[in-house]
């Protein structure tokens, strides 16, 4: 499997919580899907030249959640989501509103007005129904 995930050394939030964030964006918008195998640690340490510890707290972390299952001996694999799809629907809207607020005041930051940040999501919008896929990193 192609991993696809995008990790910027230059930003400031830490690398497990980039690839962590990664791994669950790739569930929410199935390209990873219920009993999909994950990448190794190590390959995927190596993919993305980062730690292999660092890949390791993640799917630790991402175990604990729920989010995955790992399997001794044979790899680690997205578990089917528990609740019902309302209370799924429910922490999906929780948990969205939080992170457009974070996007909201990290653009503000960058001096990135609302209207802009806007027009760039329709922007990326029409990139992935052009390319018929999500586009991981920015420079794409």
């Amino acid at each position: 499997m192609e991993n696809g995930f995008y990790i910027d050394i230059a930003d400031p939030t830490p690398i497990y919580a980039q690839l962590e964030r990664a791994i669950r964006f790739a569930i929410a918008t199935e390209r990873l899907r219920t009993g999909d195998q994950l990448p190794t640690v190590r390959q995927l340490a190596v993919d993305l030249k980062i730690n292999a510890n660092t890949v390791a707290k993640v799917y630790s972390e991402l175990e604990r959640a729920g989010v995955v299952e790992t399997r001794r001996g044979v790899g680690t694999f997205v578990r089917a989501q528990n609740g019902s799809p309302i209370q799924r629907t429910v922490r999906a809207e929780r948990e969205l509103r939080a992170f457009v607020e974070r996007m909201i005041v990290e653009a503000q930051r960058l001096g990135i007005s609302l209207d802009e940040l806007v027009d760039y999501l329709i922007s990326r919008r029409k990139k992935e129904n052009e390319n018929g896929r999500y586009l991981d990193s920015p420079d794409q």
